[in-house]
């Protein structure tokens, strides 16, 4: 009798372990594509990342990029504009609304000098998403009461470093991730 008992406690013990595992297959068949489709698009994956030729803007001028859906100004200063914007806080960064660089390419923790709102190395590129952080308008270039950039729709003014100075706005516009590939192209993303 035991015999009989152990063969028909292994064909059991088989039956559900194979019930079992059909089951979970079933389910994460069923699940897959509730979970796929919150991945990212292939248009969104492709724009992850993105290289911009910088070779023909001039000094004192600013090239706008669309990145991820959003504006992205890129600045060339010239060296009074780089000497100004240094100068203008001289490192004192406590007069300043927002005194976080907002700079992913540094620590959380880096201070709003102008030489952390830069790319590294780079002094006279300046490199930020360009979005007031107020309601999401688009500032305007070489305007306002700082050198930098206004945003009319509620009179935030930005530094020449892109630093909240006056009004509503309550960070400084932020940086992407960025860098130099090449001496001419740098990578958003």
């Amino acid at each position: 009798m035991s015999h009989v008992d152990d063969d028909g406690g292994s064909r059991r013990d088989f039956l559900y372990v194979a019930t079992g595992a059909a089951g979970a297959i079933t389910v994460g068949a069923a699940v897959w594509p509730l979970v796929n489709q919150m991945n990212p698009s292939a248009d969104v994956q492709a724009m992850a990342s993105i290289q911009v030729d910088v070779s023909a803007v001039e000094p004192g001028t600013q090239l706008t990029v669309k990145f991820l859906g959003k504006p992205v100004f890129i600045r060339r200063r010239t060296p009074q504009e780089i000497e100004e914007a240094i100068a203008d806080l001289g490192g004192d960064v406590s007069p300043l609304g927002d005194q976080n660089a907002r700079n992913p390419n540094l620590p959380p923790d880096a201070l709003a000098v102008d030489e952390n709102r830069v790319l590294e190395g780079n002094e006279e590129w300046l490199v930020m998403i360009g979005v007031c952080t107020h309601l999401g308008c688009v500032p305007l270039g070489n305007a306002g009461e700082f050198g930098g950039w206004f945003c009319p729709c509620h009179g935030s003014h930005y530094d020449r470093s892109g630093r909240i100075r006056k009004g509503p706005a309550p960070e400084n516009l932020h940086i992407p991730v960025a860098k130099f590939v090449s001496e001419n192209v740098i990578e958003l993303g």
